[in-house]
């Protein structure tokens, strides 16, 4: 009762409203909602401060920003949907702060696209060496079958496709990137595609932002040759998953091309599948299946195999989990 009394008396204000209605479309910063609202920011930031406090909104840093959304759990979190469902959708305040925030949209997706297209040409040569995204994509799918999952990861998300593709079996999608150029194309694509289960945050892959055993479902597309460290991003991916979760991951098999290290900032030249059950022993995951996508024929020049793996959590995993919580701190 108590807390349902604290967030009636936070949402007590006009201003307040509106900010419940336009968080209710997006996740924004403090700037971005300066604009939207038309006032000033110590006003919009003591709002923002007082509806935090009483659990109708989130916050979360990401570098030198803070972003705020909708609360999504709880008791408080309930009261924030009820609310903006009960807001009229005809009000005069509520329209123009929607113009407002398209525009706000339409500067993040002109940046996102500026950052994509100074990429494009690199990214568009390497995946001409390997097998059709749409084919690793079908792939994907038919080895996670018809299973819905309550929470899936994304690890190291970029432009948050995994999100998309993921999008209509799970409830709740989070992606993750240390890259903020990268998060910026996620969340336009997050909003373009209407995705209101997704959100993607800044966070390091080997220290998640998460409980243990939160995630039904783990994914890493194309990351883990990035990596220094590949061992402990697994037993922290295993770390965050449930007593019944699924790991996805995608990479390259082994390969020579040496180009791909100083060009890409490719660590390894692609992932053994030996390498891979090692990993995943020593994680508490036991594989599901492994999959081979060949390359396309390429007249001038070699192609890039995709290896994916699904693994699932080993029954003995309970047993042994506070000793693969230590390799974690030691990894």
């Amino acid at each position: 009762m108590d807390e349902l009394l604290s967030g009636l008396k936070a949402v007590a204000e006009t201003t307040r409203l509106r900010i419940l209605f336009v968080l209710a479309h997006g996740e924004l910063n403090v700037t971005e909602l300066t604009y939207v609202l038309g006032q000033s920011q110590p006003r919009v930031s003591r709002h923002l401060k007082l509806m935090t406090e009483a659990g109708l909104i989130s916050r979360h840093k990401e570098g030198n920003w803070v972003l705020f959304r909708l609360r999504e759990s709880g008791r408080s979190g309930a009261l924030s949907q009820a609310l903006v469902e009960l807001l009229p959708s005809g009000d005069h305040l509520l329209i123009g702060d929607l113009a407002r925030l398209e525009e706000v949209r339409r500067q993040r997706s002109e940046i996102a696209s500026a950052y994509f297209n100074a990429s494009a040409a690199d990214w568009a040569k390497l995946r001409s060496l390997h097998v059709h995204e749409a084919d690793v994509e079908s792939s994907m799918l038919a080895l996670l079958g018809d299973e819905r999952f309550e929470n899936v990861v994304d690890l190291g998300t970029g432009t948050g496709r995994v999100l998309e593709l993921l999008s209509g079996r799970a409830t709740h999608l989070y992606g993750l990137d240390m890259n903020r150029e990268m998060l910026a194309i996620a969340r336009a694509n997050i909003e373009q595609h209407c995705l209101r289960n997704a959100q993607v945050r800044q966070a390091d892959i080997y220290a998640l932002p998460f409980a243990d055993g939160f995630a039904d479902l783990v994914t890493i597309h194309q990351v883990l040759h990035f990596l220094d460290e590949p061992m402990r991003a697994l037993l922290e991916a295993r770390r965050i998953l449930s007593a019944k979760g699924r790991l996805l991951i995608v990479d390259f098999a082994p390969h020579d091309l040496e180009e791909l290290r100083s060009g890409h900032a490719h660590r390894r030249l692609g992932l053994a599948s030996e390498q891979m059950m090692a990993w995943f022993a020593r994680a508490g995951l036991e594989l599901v299946k492994h999959e081979v996508l060949p390359p396309p024929w390429l007249k001038s020049r070699k192609g890039l195999t995709v290896s994916i793996w699904l693994a699932k959590t080993q029954d003995s995993y309970a047993q042994n989990k506070s000793e693969i919580q230590k390799m974690v701190h030691r990894a």
